[in-house]
Formats: structure tokens, sequence, C-alpha cells
């Protein structure tokens, strides 16, 4: 689902954020090429290229918008590593048009947000996605399998919706949880998209299912959600989970945690077909979810910056995230 969406302000001063965040999340390394922790790197393993799997043949694909271009990309160089022949279309457009190239055999397979399958191709309302990463697996891995398809299991992160705010409004109030905003809600002003009201993983989630009733809601187009809050027209504003400013700014926004598990699960999962499973061999799942294992949060974000802030390609951000993380050499 998540169309690709204008991020804001690249600006110098941001850039100088941006790297300082870098030696952050990649646990103080001036690097450039870093994207992972040590944790990472301890526990990934190095990809073993099998030469028996020259003789096969992969297209993988994504949808067209920076975070999709990049899971398309570290997928993409794992399998090659791995000793796959690969290319890779990521160029795929909405998920209606990569649902249809997997299932066609224009791509052995691409990265779907199990939120995203669950609604838009199974027919679910948001309030029925699962806020559990595996049971949306699950879920979504039963309904593909109706149409012989198959996804593999999700990533650490999940792309989804969260309340946001200012970091020395979250000091303020005490806020870590969304659950802490009961008794301080109703004296601040939210702001999110005009279809917030209506959403589970919005205003009608947080009213409904934590009880929330706030001083004012405000809708607002999605691109100027971190704008509001530096403008102090809101208090607290709906973002992504993995928006780049919440790298590049940690010291500036920060997100509420879902701590109730209201919101989808809008994890990553690999959709692809049984027939280039068998065809493929081991290696092909093996691969894919080996190098998801370093995909923590705050590492997609990074990812995410690099690409929409740094104005690297999705392909260098996906070579220095497997090098980083001890995947390639």
């Amino acid at each position: 689902m998540r169309p690709q969406f204008t991020r804001l302000r690249a600006a110098a001063a941001l850039l100088l954020a941006l790297a300082l965040s870098f030696g952050v999340v990649a646990c103080g390394s001036s690097d450039d090429n870093s994207t992972g922790g040590s944790e990472d790197r301890e526990n990934a393993g190095a990809i073993t290229s099998n030469p028996g799997n020259a003789k096969v043949s992969l297209t993988i694909g994504s949808k067209n918008f920076p975070e999709q271009e990049i899971l398309g990309e570290i997928y993409a160089q794992a399998l090659a590593a791995a000793g796959y022949k690969v290319k890779s279309d990521l160029s795929l457009g909405s998920e209606t048009v990569a649902h249809k190239a997997v299932k066609s055999g224009a791509v052995s397979g691409y990265p779907e947000y199990a939120s995203t399958a669950l609604t838009s191709f199974f027919g679910l309302e948001p309030e029925e996605v699962p806020s559990d990463a595996t049971e949306a697996w699950e879920k979504s891995d039963e309904e593909f399998e109706k149409e012989g398809l198959v996804a593999f299991e999700p990533t650490p992160f999940a792309s989804a919706n969260a309340v946001g705010t200012l970091k020395k409004t979250a000091e303020k109030y005490g806020l870590e949880d969304v659950s802490d905003l009961e008794g301080v809600s109703e004296k601040l002003s939210l702001y999110g998209s005009p279809e917030c009201r209506q959403r589970i993983d919005c205003l009608a989630g947080l009213e409904e299912l934590y009880g929330l009733k706030f001083k004012s809601f405000h809708p607002v187009d999605i691109s100027l959600r971190y704008t509001v809050l530096e403008k102090g027209q809101a208090d607290l504003s709906i973002l992504f989970t993995t928006d780049p400013q919440l790298s590049a700014e940690k010291d500036k926004f920060v997100i509420l945690e879902d701590d109730k598990h209201v919101f989808p699960a809008g994890n990553v999962i690999f959709v692809t077909t049984p027939t280039v499973v068998k065809k493929a061999g081991p290696d092909y799942e093996k691969t894919i979810v080996q190098v998801q294992k370093g995909l923590t949060l705050p590492v997609m974000q990074e990812l995410d910056a690099r690409v929409e802030l740094e104005k690297q390609t999705p392909k260098q951000a996906a070579a220095a995230y497997l090098k980083s993380a001890g995947y390639t050499g």
C-alpha cells in the first residue's frame, strides 16, 4: 500500500544530523558504508556462493518507492551472492501490479507488507489484520496459498502508522507509550490524514481501543506531517515508523510505542511461488530469511534516510547494508 510520499527538508542541517545518526545506528562507526550494529555482524553469517545455483535465473521485483526499492536490491544482491543469476525490476508500481507480476511469473518474487496483502488482496478490514507479525504472516501465507503463492517469514521491522511528537513534548508529558496519553490527550491536538477519522491505525483506533479523547483533530496532507509539529500547529501527528526523519532527527522527533498492539502489522513478507522455490532450491528461502534478520526498525529508518535524504541509490544503500551486516565481503 504505502504510496510514494514526498519527504521533506534534505537541507544541510538535516544531512549533518543524518551523518551523526549513522554513527549511532552503526554502533559508533565512522565508516560511511556501515548500516548495521555489531550484534548484526556477529550473528549474520556470510552468504556462501553455491555454484549449483548458477543455472537458476531469478527476477526480483519491488514497488517503485524508495523503501521497496531498497528491499528489492537487498534481496537481489543477496541472492546474487548466493550464486544465482539475478535481475531486478524495481518499477512494479502499486501492490496490484506487483501482485499480478508474481502470479504471472513476470517476477520471481517481491517484498510486500503483510497488512497491505491482507487488506488489498484478501478483503480484510484494517481492524481485522493481526497486530502480531507472525500471526499476520501466517494469515497472509494461508491466503496466498489459495492463489498458488507462498510468503516467507516477516522482517523484524514494521512499516506502519505511529503516533509521533516532538521530543520536548514527550518529555514534558512523560510520553513513551500511546497509553501514556491517558489523562493527557484532552490537552493535545492531533493531526493526521483525511481518512484518519475512520482508520483503526489512526484516530478511530486511538479513540475506540485506547479510549483517548483529544483536544482537537485536524486533517492534514500527509507530506506536512512533520511540518505541523515543527510549526507548533500540532502536539501529535500520525507518522510512519520507517520515516527517515526518525533516524536523521532522532533528537527532535519520537514515536510512541503502540503498547496495546492495536495498529495492524506492517512487517514485510517476501511473496513468491512454489514453482520458483522448487526450481531455486533451499538457498533461495534461506538467503532471503537470512538477510532480513538485520533489518530492525532503526536500520530500516537509516537505509530510507540514506536514499531519501542523502540521495544514495537503493543499490548503494543495499550494498552497504549487506557488507556492514556481514552478509557480503
